[in-house]
């Protein structure tokens, strides 16, 4: 870092400038320096500007063309903030942002920094990470590679997972959360809660207890924001943000003990309103992206709005039904009991780690036939089916989808008389894209027989889709 007395520095404005050893271009080179990095001025010598860079403790000389020479006078502030907002809002010069951010707060007496100059810091910085993550080709990675370097000497943090076999870089968020704290306009904290929040860059090693505080604190940082006065596709993009995010602790509730239905209920509905909340006219391409996204998450965990089993388990067991129990710790077991069959002799039992939603369960009319909806993750619905067959009961697990899990949902649309088929809805995310199909299904097999992206164009599903299904199934927004 620059010594703190300077009050004079050269910004290099360009990548692939060389700081050479002596002023011409002949001379051994010192090391190559990219767009953003700061150095001190010790001099001049023709076209050359003698400097010292202090971030990798070399000296040498670099052409003046290739720098600017930038006061950090105070009165030099308001000309600084200038070239900030412009860069703001330039894809490709993030780390020469950077640069001119910390020489302005550098610059600008403490009385006058507001959230404005966080608010372009931490955009520089995520979307510098965002291109990280989506670099192609060895050229460049090299000139990313130096503008992380140039980011990271100003003290811009980057935190890296690994998602679908490819590494992720995500800012630490320093500069949003100066920004909610600052004296800032409702878009700016509108803009650093929405980075705050990112699914993307919530850590997936997290532990349940992490991740659990990780979405209530997400989700305390949403509804801090004030949204009344926001333009219409910020209100939208937090209405869909909040709905992911409820969405997300109404399974993350439902999987501890010491929390009451009733706060399941309550996150699961939140997630509902605030999707319902979204002005559709007011999509655009990008946040058709995000809606498709937060429904999705929505209907993973939409059974959390009716739990019922709590007061079905004291009723006295009359015909065909499900029972749940607490299996190995963080087990849940399924029971299948009738009349003759109660917990302890049942028809079948299943266990899973995931979340049972009981209020999803649908008998078929010959009693052959159960569906129910699990959920092994926060952003994954399976459908369990259980059938009776010549040699007793067996289950059968329907996924959204044959990849691994990540984004999806699969449910129970309706019965078909006859029992030889049933309907189900199904919305996964697969190769980056959304798809959701409506099927019909056979029900001994469960493959699918016939499939269509409305449920209007299947005679079949049109007719005998359940209607407690499409009362409130988020599938036909």
């Amino acid at each position: 870092m620059l010594a703190s007395a300077l009050l004079v520095v050269a910004i290099v404005t360009q990548d692939q400038s060389a700081l050479r050893s002596a002023p011409r271009e002949s001379a051994p080179q010192q090391v190559m320096l990219a767009q953003g990095d700061s150095l001190e001025i010790r001099g001049q010598k023709g076209d050359y500007l003698q400097v010292y860079d202090h971030r990798r403790e070399r000296a040498g000389y670099v052409r003046a063309t290739q720098v600017r020479s930038q006061s950090l006078a105070p009165q030099a502030a308001p000309e600084l903030l200038s070239v900030v907002r412009f860069l703001r809002d330039t894809p490709g010069s993030e780390a020469l942002g950077i640069a001119y951010a910390a020489a302005y707060l550098r610059a600008a007496p403490p009385e006058a920094i507001n959230g404005e100059a966080f608010d372009a810091l931490g955009t520089l910085s995520e979307r510098l990470a965002r291109r990280a993550s989506a670099r192609q080709g060895k050229a460049s990675g090299d000139a990313l590679a130096a503008h992380l370097d140039v980011a990271a000497g100003y003290g811009v943090e980057m935190q890296s997972f690994e998602r679908d076999g490819q590494v992720q870089l995500c800012y630490n968020g320093d500069a949003f959360r100066r920004v909610l704290a600052l004296p800032a306009t409702d878009a700016q904290k509108a803009t650093a809660a929405l980075a705050l929040t990112r699914h993307d860059c919530v850590a997936p090693s997290l532990t349940p207890v992490e991740r659990f505080a990780q979405d209530n604190w997400r989700a305390e940082v949403l509804d801090r924001v004030e949204m009344r006065d926001l333009p219409e596709v910020l209100k939208n993009r937090l209405h869909l943000r909040k709905a992911g995010v409820w969405a997300s602790l109404a399974y993350q509730r439902a999987r501890r003990a010491d929390i009451a239905p009733t706060a399941v209920q309550a996150a699961a509905s939140r997630a509902v309103q605030e999707l319902a909340g979204v002005n559709k006219a007011e999509l655009g391409d990008y946040d058709a992206y995000a809606y498709s996204d937060a429904a999705v998450r929505v209907g993973a965990s939409r059974w959390g709005i009716a739990l019922e089993l709590a007061a079905q388990s004291k009723q006295p067991i009359t015909k065909l039904s499900v029972r749940l129990s607490a299996g190995q710790p963080g087990e849940t077991c399924v029971h299948l009991v009738d009349a003759k069959h109660d917990m302890k002799t049942p028809l079948l039992t299943r266990c899973t780690y995931g979340v049972v939603w009981p209020a999803s369960v649908s008998f078929n009319r010959q009693g052959t036939a159960v569906a129910l909806a699990v959920q092994p993750l926060d952003t994954w619905r399976e459908m369990w089916v259980f059938q009776q067959g010549p040699a007793g009961w067996s289950a059968s697990v329907v996924p959204p989808g044959l990849d691994n899990p990540s984004l999806g949902y699969v449910e129970f649309a309706g019965w078909v008389p006859g029992n030889t088929q049933m309907l189900a809805a199904r919305e996964a995310k697969v190769d980056g894209r959304f798809k959701s199909s409506f099927e019909v299904l056979r029900t001994s097999t469960l493959e699918v027989e016939k499939q269509a992206d409305k449920p209007g164009n299947l005679s079949v599903f049109y007719r005998w889709q359940d209607p407690a299904w499409k009362g409130g199934t988020v599938s036909l927004r």
